[in-house]
């Protein structure tokens, strides 16, 4: 009897299938019912390798070996899985295995993974593509009673190996290229390099070298005390010909940068009366979208200091072991047109209505007045902002499942409660408020007070914020044609602050939009196509650039090393903006994007590639160690042997008049010419 041979990506993937689907009898690393035989891989069980031919052991990274561009690439088994390759191998070559069913995870990893698999088994033999978006029972088998065909899947089976292919050529070849060149003087000096990561890095060490050169300058603000009939209130002076912050970014419009006028302002108005005038509107604050990966862990780490690699850990055991979230290496922060019934049904359950049992019963009871309401009040409705077709790539934005929590650790109740109120709260109407704007004018001079009440809280109720809290936001009423009296003008002094350093959660937005600083939701949902990296492999960067000791953390903060200057002076002196320009590698990444759509070749996409990681050989190849062109200094204290100059060079303080040299990087700590 024919059957088909099912691979998922993980073990326990493969058994929560066989549950769902029922009738299997297990063997040792695989099950068998009837219909199917099913087993997995490990993660990754194979990798690139260039041919033999092609290939210099590490002694030999020279520049006469470089650059290895091989026309076609090799796949050679991961040691400590390669067991498990030649199960899946024998399955596959059994007689009655007619046709394969790719289950690995819905993206671009997962369709690596098997493509590896079915391309080293060197099968004909056809396939089709398991697609899920959550693994409960109920999703995994409507999942098998639509199987995609596999020729479907053939863009993002394109890009998944381009994505692989071009990180070899450029981590390959540029890490060479830059060992290579850090060794010329002598030793092996490994200096690596990736195609994602270095731009990253690029990132962080920019925004220290802003913080080491910023020079805090002094500037003063104004605040009013005006009297009025009913009590008292406050106002800041401002500048009302202020045009923006133009060159200058520190500009503000309630900002003086002259001390004495500050004083002459204070003295101008002190004791006089004011004017009032008034302006009151209603102003609404929509929820936030629904999650994706990269805002999850932005927020996972600004709330609880979870990096962005245990945020990704705890929503993949919260998918595939809960089965209470749906897919998480998402990058949509919106759902399908046509899941507003499963919406509806998930409502049901946080509601309580489902006899769903929660482990503690307190847990959905949180949540269930907000889904009564909800569902009571017809909330799920056509809404482009949460139903979009044209927002949803390969899957759709973090939700809750049909399942009820059971058995939650601490940190992943606390993940399951961010998304679960978030997606109440996306239903939930807009918070109102009522923004008056006061404009006291004395002797000519404004200064403006400003009250936010709330009225409604709408969304806001889901985080327990019912009503306006105290009398914040109330303003001292003032009596139409009443005069003021100026009591007091406070002049505050202040200095300007350097740019804080990068969080996770600050690097993953950074990312996000390959450096484009963008505070707007709609804005960065519209650049992520052209981030660093992906939603699935932003954390895995992050955890690289520390492992490789080019950053460092320190609390909450990421911390650049002495060795990452050193990359970053080595690379912008050598003139490789392709390692060092974050939006260039965006670009990268919205060209397999495209790929995936198909709407770019494989081999137009592989000759780009293979052009950069020439020019980037050839840069490497045409300076020596000494005459990178930098932002160089010299020493206050000359040579010691013979009174000369002592000028810094990109690994050196060198003297001008002697031998006398000190090495920049001792120990791991680098000196600085400053």
């Amino acid at each position: 009897m024919s059957k088909k041979l099912i691979i998922t990506e993980k073990p326990s993937v493969a058994a929560d299938l066989a549950r769902a689907l029922g009738g299997f009898v297990r063997h040792e690393d695989y099950f068998e019912s009837e219909e199917y035989v099913l087993s997995s891989a490990i993660g990754h069980l194979l990798e690139l390798a260039c041919p033999a031919e092609y290939e210099v052991k590490r002694g030999k990274w020279s520049f006469a070996h470089l650059p290895v561009i091989p026309p076609h690439f090799a796949l050679q088994p991961i040691a400590k899985t390669e067991t498990r390759l030649k199960l899946l191998l024998r399955l596959i070559k059994r007689k009655d295995v007619v046709s394969l069913v790719n289950a690995c995870d819905a993206g671009r990893e997962g369709e690596l993974i098997f493509n590896y698999i079915s391309r080293h088994a060197g099968t004909g033999k056809p396939v089709e593509r398991l697609w899920l978006q959550s693994m409960t029972p109920q999703a995994i088998r409507e999942g098998f009673s639509r199987l995609r065909d596999g020729s479907e899947m053939h863009g993002l089976a394109q890009a998944a190996v381009c994505r692989s292919e071009s990180d070899w050529l450029v981590g390959i070849n540029g890490t060479r290229a830059m060992t290579a060149f850090n060794s010329k003087t002598g030793g092996f000096h490994l200096t690596t390099v990736g195609r994602v990561q270095t731009p990253t890095l690029a990132l962080i060490v920019d925004r220290e070298d802003r913080i080491r050169k910023f020079k805090p300058r002094a500037y003063w603000e104004l605040e009013g005390v005006f009297v009025c009939a009913a009590g008292d209130y406050r106002g800041k002076w401002f500048d009302e010909e202020f045009q923006g912050k133009e060159e200058d970014e520190h500009a503000r419009a309630d900002r003086l940068w002259d001390e004495r006028r500050a004083a002459t302002l204070q003295q101008k108005c002190l004791g006089k009366p004011g004017a009032v005038s008034e302006e009151s509107k209603a102003s609404s604050q929509l929820s936030p979208l629904l999650y994706d990966l990269t805002s999850l862990q932005r927020e996972a780490n600004s709330r609880f200091g979870f990096s962005a690699k245990s945020t990704l850990g705890l929503a993949q055991a919260l998918y595939e072991k809960h089965k209470v979230l749906t897919y998480p290496r998402t990058d949509s922060r919106a759902l399908p047109e046509d899941y507003r019934p499963t919406v509806s049904t998930t409502l049901a359950m946080l509601a309580g209505e489902t006899g769903a049992k929660a482990q503690d019963e307190g847990l959905l009871a949180r949540y269930a007045p907000f889904a009564q309401v909800i569902l009571e009040r017809h909330w799920v409705q056509p809404n482009k902002r949460i139903f979009n077709n044209a927002k949803v790539s390969d899957h759709f934005a973090i939700i809750p499942t049909l399942q009820a929590p059971r058995h939650l650790s601490e940190p992943e109740f606390k993940l399951y409660d961010m998304v679960v109120k978030r997606f109440l709260a996306v239903f939930h109407p807009a918070a109102e408020y009522q923004i008056t704007t006061r404009i006291t004018r004395v002797e000519g001079e404004p200064f403006k007070t400003e009250g936010r009440v709330l009225v409604n809280p709408g969304w806001l109720a889901v985080y327990g914020r019912e009503a306006q809290e105290g009398e914040d936001g109330n303003l001292v009423a003032v009596a139409t044609g009443e005069t003021v009296h100026t009591e007091d003008v406070v002049i505050a002094a202040h200095q300007t602050r350097p740019p804080a350093r990068y969080s996770e959660a600050t690097l993953l937005t950074a990312m996000e939009g390959a450096g484009k600083t963008m505070d707007d939701e709609e804005l960065r949902a519209a650049m992520a196509g052209r981030g660093l990296g992906t939603p699935a492999t932003r954390a895995q960067i992050i955890e690289n650039l520390l492992a490789e000791q080019y950053l460092l953390r320190e609390g909450r903060e990421l911390l650049p090393t002495a060795k990452a200057f050193s990359l970053m002076t080595l690379l912008n002196g050598l003139g490789i903006p392709e390692l060092t320009a974050p939006e260039l590698t965006g670009e990268w990444e919205w060209k397999l994007a495209r790929m995936e759509r198909g709407a770019m070749s494989r081999d137009d996409f592989m000759r780009e590639i293979a052009e950069m990681t020439r020019r980037i050989v050839d840069r490497a190849r045409s300076y020596d160690s000494d005459s990178i062109p930098g932002d160089f200094g010299e020493l206050a204290t000359p040579s010691p042997k013979c009174g000369k100059v002592i000028k810094e060079t990109y690994k050196k303080f060198q003297c001008q008049g002697c031998d006398f040299s000190l090495w920049k990087i001792v120990a791991g700590r680098q000196f600085d010419a400053r």
